[in-house]
């Protein structure tokens, strides 16, 4: 299969520990039912994305604040969003926004979006990472590619998103020689449109391909108009408890 392309995949193939990162469901006061189902205890969480309105928001968000509070009472670790734009933000922005997010929610890190792959804006991404450290010495970083970045990239966060697409693209996705040189828990993978009758095979190419923070979903993206990651997938129960059993190895 061609996503059996590195030597990564004999070396992780078993014993991976597997965990669900949420890229960020629609506001609270949309979809309260779900925020809540993120905070039942024996969740197999790596993490969760806070993304109030295109980032922290304006001011503090009451129904957010919520959200949050019950997933830190949890121990869930929470991102905040922070859009990059491909490298176009302006830096002010990006650290105004992340200072929000640390004031306002109490977030562990930051989901560095629309992060570029190219080797040139490494020097801008290592700044924003830097300073981001700086304000927060504690902070989990991952980079949102969405595909696989120059390898650069993976010495200056904790996780990088190497796929974010869909399950017709994902089923014969190659993974990227470099990735081999590190453990499987600094890759991140989330996949759009895989159908309940595809969960196994998805959780395999995972982890054949070294990614042990994944999130899958049954949702579409409706050819481009629609957030597929901003409802809980129809099959939730069941990858909660395929991930949390470590099934279909």
């Amino acid at each position: 299969m061609p996503h059996l392309t590195s030597t990564a995949a004999g070396a992780t193939g078993t014993g991976v520990r597997t965990a669900l990162g949420v890229p960020g469901y629609a506001h609270p006061l949309v979809a309260p039912a779900q925020w809540a189902e993120l905070a039942r205890p024996g969740t197999p969480l790596d993490w969760v994305v806070l993304n109030v309105a295109a980032g922290p928001g304006s001011r503090p968000d009451p129904h957010c604040l919520e959200a949050a509070g019950r997933l830190r009472a949890a121990g869930v670790r929470i991102l905040g969003h922070l859009d990059l734009t491909y490298g176009a933000r302006a830096f002010g922005d990006l650290l105004s926004d992340a200072h929000r997010h640390l004031d306002w929610y109490r977030v562990d890190g930051f989901l560095l979006d629309r992060c570029p792959v190219e080797r040139t804006a490494l020097p801008e991404v290592r700044r924003a990472v830097t300073t981001l450290r700086a304000i927060s010495d504690t902070a989990h970083i991952v980079l949102g590619h969405g595909r696989h970045p120059h390898p650069g990239y993976a010495q200056n966060a904790d996780q990088l998103v190497t796929f974010a697409g869909s399950w017709s693209d994902y089923r014969w996705s190659q993974v990227a020689e470099w990735t081999a040189d590190y453990p499987p828990d600094r890759f991140c993978h989330f996949v759009h449109g895989v159908p309940r009758g595809h969960l196994d095979e998805a959780l395999r190419i995972a982890r054949w391909q070294g990614a042990a923070t994944i999130y899958f979903t049954d949702r579409t993206d409706g050819g481009g108009r629609i957030d597929p990651w901003e409802t809980m997938p129809g099959y939730w129960d069941e990858i909660v408890s395929r991930v949390g059993t470590g099934v279909s190895e």
